[in-house]
């Protein structure tokens, strides 16, 4: 069984895992495969639409012939990953609390 998940946390994994490093289109795809099931399609009009928000930016490297392009995230990214990650604790905290029967009814 799996949950699913939305665009914001997707959009988180994306800032969290490139907060970290830089990193090219199907290595990122392969570290967000880790968390959840996405396909390379899923994945790039994330990228794209991240980009065109300027959370991140690009530059490419050559790799055995041909160009890499690599994402970067930017400061307006890395601000946009705090906020989402806040509001991840908030909203963790209160499954954790739904999970574990912890809201009682008033």
């Amino acid at each position: 069984m799996g949950f699913q998940l939305g665009s914001a946390l997707l959009d988180a994994c994306v800032l969290a895992i490139l907060a970290k490093e830089d990193a090219y289109g199907y290595s990122l795809t392969q570290q967000v495969r880790e968390i959840m099931d996405i396909s390379e399609s899923t994945l790039y009009p994330v990228l794209r639409r991240l980009q065109k928000s300027n959370y991140l930016s690009t530059y490419d490297q050559p790799f055995q012939g041909r160009n890499r392009r690599y994402y970067r995230i930017t400061e307006a990214g890395l601000k946009q990953y705090e906020e989402l990650y806040k509001e991840w604790l908030d909203y963790k905290q209160k499954i954790d609390m739904v999970m574990s029967g912890g809201l009682k009814n008033e």
